[in-house]
């Protein structure tokens, strides 16, 4: 059974220097672990003068697949915070990876496990964060002199229309979350006094809802 759940709905990057050693943290949306390899390998090159990449990731509704590595680093001091952020953000399907340019001064472990948790927990908080929600993709056909009304009640309510067709009659392609099928059916039949109907063509769709406050 689907279960909803947060993530980030696109990358973001931060950065800060601590004891002349400059921490680059980059947090994004994934949906396998090839992505999240391929993305990995892309912050590699794109900042292939830093002396360490440390990474993380989270993926599966279930956090089946969670790796975390640091990259040279003393051991528990890079992959574990950064994983460690992701989970006390309660986020799924995301990976970081913190390019370390190195300073000069050592750190000292625990140096490095704050820095390397602020840079992960920094990068998360600058990516957007969505809620997915289970839901289905409905094809919703409704009379012209029903409009109006219909569009009115599927703004207020937050219901995403993917496409319009007016023919004979008007039909909406429009999500609908899981949940909310039983209550919405009944809505739109009293709106439309009983003549409007929908089919379902797809049962398994992902909605996002943003979220404002994390």
């Amino acid at each position: 059974m689907w279960h909803s759940y947060f993530t980030l709905d696109a990358p973001a990057e931060a950065a800060f220097e601590e004891k002349k050693s400059r921490f680059i943290g980059w947090a994004a949306p994934v949906e396998d672990e090839k992505q999240a390899q391929a993305y990995l390998n892309q912050r590699r090159t794109l900042h292939k003068e830093a002396k360490h990449h440390v990474y993380a990731w989270m993926i599966g509704q279930d956090d089946r697949f969670q790796r975390s590595s640091d990259d040279g680093e003393p051991a528990g001091t890079g992959g574990r915070p950064a994983l460690e952020a992701i989970k006390q953000k309660g986020l799924k399907n995301v990976m970081v990876v913190i390019s370390r340019y190195f300073g000069g001064i050592l750190l000292g472990a625990g140096g490095l496990t704050r820095a390397y948790s602020r840079s992960a927990h920094l990068a998360l908080s600058a990516a957007p964060a969505v809620e997915k929600i289970p839901g289905s993709l409905c094809a919703l056909r409704f009379d012209y002199p029903y409009l109006g009304r219909i569009e009115s009640w599927l703004n207020a309510n937050a219901l995403p229309v993917r496409d319009k067709s007016f023919t004979q009659d008007i039909c909406f392609f429009c999500l609908i979350p899981h949940s909310e099928l039983i209550e919405r059916r009944r809505q739109l039949t009293d709106l439309s006094d009983g003549s409007a109907h929908w089919q379902i063509l797809d049962d398994n769709i992902w909605l996002s809802r943003p979220l404002q406050n994390r």
